[in-house]
């Protein structure tokens, strides 16, 4: 008579952001990278992070830091004073130079945004380490889990006073653009899209264009993320302005707009933002 190994339970995992196209890449590139990994729910605040949590106990949760109602660090408080919580919680994070170094002091696993399929893989493999060295192990020491806690608890403070602390791209509402002898101050509002060359990039309104000297990653942090979508290294359109998405003959997604005849292309790192075309 052989022995057979017991079958082990694939592991459940949470996302929670308040960006809908950010928790569906996520979940893309999980099941890439980590395609035994359940994913049980999406939530879209930090409420409603917390009470899944509750509700579902997930081996991991992913966990976007700023979002409305309550941030992912406060949501992470909550959940780790939930009678019984042993998941391991992995923060997603779009400010690097503020969060990263409180992370790394206290051992806390974090995602740089855009996440990258590589940066995953090393979560994945940290997570599966840890949780297959609970298995292994005996009951755990009280003191022990009490230490570990009150450590993830210090760091968590620490990132947000970091937080708290760093400070906010201001947003543009004006752009300045020379045209001849004259120069046009264009409401942002009023833009349909940018679109770069090497040395220029030009604004595009419903009646008139004009080139500036401002190249695509310098204006993407001063636009209003939910209005103004980059759709290809050197294009970012006004999300409200577009009327259709459409494959061309090659099978490339190209963007129509309303108020102009011009479409353009939607590189494949930016297909996402449109999935269902």
């Amino acid at each position: 008579m052989t022995d057979t190994a017991p079958q082990t339970q694939p592991l459940r995992a949470l996302i929670s952001d308040d960006e809908r196209l950010l928790r569906e890449q996520l979940q893309s590139r999980l099941k890439q990278v980590w395609p035994e990994l359940e994913i049980i729910g999406m939530a879209r605040d930090g409420l409603e992070a917390v009470r899944m949590a509750d509700e579902l106990r997930p081996d991991v949760m992913f966990l976007d830091i700023r979002m409305p109602g309550q941030t992912g660090i406060e949501a992470a408080s909550d959940i780790m004073s939930l009678e019984g919580w042993t998941g391991e919680l992995v923060f997603v994070t779009a400010y690097d130079e503020y969060a990263v170094s409180a992370f790394e002091r206290g051992a806390v696993d974090y995602l740089l945004k855009p996440v990258e399929v590589d940066r995953l893989q090393i979560t994945r493999t940290r997570i599966e380490g840890r949780l297959r060295g609970q298995a292994s192990g005996s009951a755990p020491n009280s003191e022990a889990t009490t230490l570990a806690t009150d450590t993830m608890m210090q760091t968590l403070l620490n990132v947000q006073r970091q937080l708290s602390g760093a400070p906010t791209t201001p947003k543009m509402r004006w752009v300045q653009a020379s045209m001849g002898s004259v120069t046009r101050m264009i409401a942002v509002e009023d833009i349909l899209f940018f679109r770069s060359d090497e040395k220029y990039t030009r604004v595009q309104t419903a009646d008139t264009e004009a080139l500036i000297r401002v190249p695509i990653k310098d204006l993407l942090p001063q636009l209003d993320e939910q209005v103004f979508w980059q759709i290809h290294r050197s294009t970012i359109v006004n999300v409200g302005e577009i009327s259709a998405v459409h494959r061309d003959d090659t099978g490339r997604q190209r963007v129509a707009m309303k108020r102009h005849p011009e479409t353009l292309e939607v590189s494949r790192s930016f297909a996402h933002l449109f999935r269902n075309q």
